[in-house]
């Protein structure tokens, strides 16, 4: 079994998984990082960017033109064209022989159009209904703020190696920029997500007869799951983005994932020094303070997940502090989609959620302050937005790395005053990095990171009580946050037997196949004659024909002539002898040297041992389940081998 890392960040997971003649892809997470490197996308012509100097490093002598590609804004350098995106590693495998790919969260799936569109893929992607709502939104999102702000710059020449290495961090630090990707189009967006088979919590879907995958509820987001992925005889676990606080989605389901063979685990919490329940307090008394004091809050959001959290924390605590006329506005292109379908997917959330229903009243409350017009939603800042709009407020929009979007705008417009506050809860994105375009600015600048997924303590109680023979994470994991260098409770328990893996490394997991499942024809079946060789245990001798076919393994009657079966006589059969059992080594070594065979040598190896014989040129490699005797085409020496080797085990 080979797993092969193709994503840059544990946060981004994206894996191939190769088992039993079947490729698997677990994930295709997008990694944002790369954004920061690009000055933002403005809806207006802005003289903030427009007017920046431009910037050349005097280190570089060589061919290459910059023209004008970088820009220096407040002591850093910044490139100056259509941002791009750091995508998985895929051109470390052929896409083509990629069978399924499993998504666990919306989180998860954002670079599904690079692989399902842009290689040879024709496998079937597997996601729940919400997953693939969510992820449209996500994309579809990303897709027209982009558009909306059509850049002709591209720049190509700064990603050269002799040229970056004349920059200066942290640019020059880029992960990899020659392989980043402009935006997909909604165009790709539509046609990799019409490739998405919808499944259930618990649902098992065949893989070609090979394996049997079951999707389970990982807690963290409405349909999120972890993989279950089993043979007859293994169980792998796959685990990202799991959480086992309460929240409103449905609680992980956990006792499927124990006494696995393997467990992968990837996603765990980007705030493990932060608790998400404090945060979410800090950020409603920060956003109510600076709006009782007149000013306007700003929250750069997703347009799903943990903004509905602070919808309803937010609503109910501003009714607390007599806040309650103050507006709240959501504003995104798919902010009207994404309240009407998360008011519909009851049976992916909580019981407590789902129990409104039954009522009947939404599930969220965010349907009834739309109802009060204390939450008003709005497809961009144009048109109604306008008209309606007023101070002072609180403006959920995106998108969190600052770089596109609506957030810009707002921004631009309030970052000059020191009243107003921009309030970061996503936690993708360093905040001091996110701002770097926009200094100086005059706005309050706080940070309230909520990351509901597994911290550190959590996953180390999780492990041990699921009991996994083996288990997989991430290198960065094992070692403390950068900037909690000496948090050693930030990591994962030492104590525990892990396998790291590091970007771009393939992992031979220590998996082996010793069994397969057999089905035996009935009429092979009814021709058996069963002896009890001691009581309680039958014994019967089978000869037949092992036909696979879909990786299903069939043992049929052996199809013999007619002639031949006649010649064979009852004796015959009974010379016929079956061997098995375990090779005592010593006892083989023991026979050669009666037989005359005394220059033997034997060496361990990682798969048995290795019997040399010098004197006859020959190699005996002796491992589980298989002998190979490699003797220079010496018949004679080779089936005087294979006698002495069948006399050390057992026979019926």
């Amino acid at each position: 079994m080979k797993l092969y890392c193709l994503s840059h960040a544990a946060r981004h997971p994206c894996f191939i998984l190769k088992f039993k003649t079947v490729t698997l892809m677990l994930d295709c997470g997008l990694d944002y990082s790369s954004l920061l490197h690009f000055l933002p996308l403005s809806l207006v012509q802005s003289s903030r960017w427009s007017d920046l100097p431009k910037w050349k490093p005097k280190e570089y002598k060589g061919p290459y033109k910059l023209e004008g590609e970088l820009r220096e804004c407040a002591g850093r350098v910044f490139v100056d064209s259509v941002p791009e995106f750091n995508v998985p590693k895929i051109t470390l495998v052929d896409l083509s022989e990629v069978d399924v790919i499993l998504v666990s969260n919306s989180h998860a799936m954002l670079a599904l159009p690079y692989v399902t569109e842009y290689s040879g893929f024709k496998g079937v992607v597997y996601a729940t209904e919400p997953t693939l709502q969510a992820g449209r939104q996500f994309m579809e999102e990303l897709v027209q703020y982009i558009d909306r702000c059509p850049k002709v710059n591209h720049a190509s020449v700064w990603k050269q190696p002799e040229v970056i290495k004349c920059l200066p961090p942290p640019l020059k630090d880029a992960i990899q920029p020659l392989s980043w990707k402009q935006c997909y189009s909604l165009h790709d967006v539509n046609a990799s997500l019409s490739k998405v088979h919808m499944v259930n919590f618990n649902e098992k879907l065949d893989i070609l007869g090979a394996l049997c995958v079951t999707p389970l509820s990982s807690g963290w987001c409405i349909g999120g799951c972890n993989w279950l992925i089993q043979s007859a005889h293994e169980k792998i676990c796959y685990v990202a983005g799991s959480s086992t606080l309460t929240t409103f989605s449905k609680p992980v389901d956990h006792t499927a994932l124990k006494n696995a063979d393997l467990i992968i685990l990837s996603q765990l919490t980007q705030t493990p020094h932060v608790n998400p329940d404090s945060m979410i307090g800090e950020f409603c008394l920060n956003a109510a303070l600076t709006v009782k004091k007149g000013g306007n809050v700003l929250v750069p959001v997703y347009p799903a997940g943990v903004t509905y959290d602070l919808f309803e924390c937010l609503s109910v605590h501003m009714e607390s502090c007599g806040l309650a006329g103050v507006p709240m506005y959501f504003i995104s292109p798919v902010a009207d989609s994404s309240l009407a379908y998360s008011n519909i997917f009851a049976e992916w959330l909580s019981d407590s959620k789902q129990s409104k229903v039954y009522l009947p009243e939404p599930p969220f409350p965010h349907a009834e302050l739309i109802s009060a017009g204390r939450l008003r939603h709005y497809p961009s800042i144009h048109g109604d937005f306008s008209k309606d709009f007023k101070t002072p407020c609180v403006v959920f929009t995106g998108h969190p790395s600052l770089r596109f979007g609506d957030v810009v705008h707002f921004i631009e417009m309030w970052g000059k005053t020191s009243a107003n506050a921009i309030i970061f809860t996503e936690p993708d994105f360093y905040y001091l990095d996110a701002l770097a375009p926009y200094q100086p600015l005059a706005m309050k600048v706080l940070c309230c990171p909520i990351d509901t997924s597994l911290n550190f303590s959590q996953t180390n109680k999780l492990i041990k009580d699921l009991k996994p023979q083996h288990f997989v994470i991430s290198e960065t994991y094992t070692r403390p946050p950068p900037l909690y260098p000496h948090r050693t409770d930030l990591v994962v328990d030492p104590d525990l037997q892990v396998m790291t893996y590091k970007p771009g490394e393939v992992l031979t997991l220590p998996i082996r196949r010793k069994f397969e499942q057999i089905n035996i024809d009935p009429e092979l079946a009814g021709s058996l004659m069963p002896i009890e060789v001691r009581p309680g245990v039958s014994v019967a001798m089978v000869t037949g024909s092992l036909v696979t076919r879909d990786n299903q393994h069939t043992l049929k009657p052996l199809q013999t002539s007619g002639l031949k079966r006649k010649l064979e006589t009852s004796s015959d059969r009974k010379r016929r002898s079956y061997f098995w059992g375990a090779l005592d080594v010593q006892e083989f070594v023991d026979k050669l040297n009666k037989e005359g065979l005394t220059d033997v040598k034997v060496e361990d190896s990682a798969e048995g041992h290795i019997v040399h014989l010098p004197n006859e040129d020959t190699l005996i490699q002796l491992e589980e389940g298989s002998t190979h005797i490699i003797c220079e085409g010496n018949e004679g020496l080779r089936v005087k081998l294979k006698d002495i080797l069948l006399q050390c085990l057992n026979r019926l």
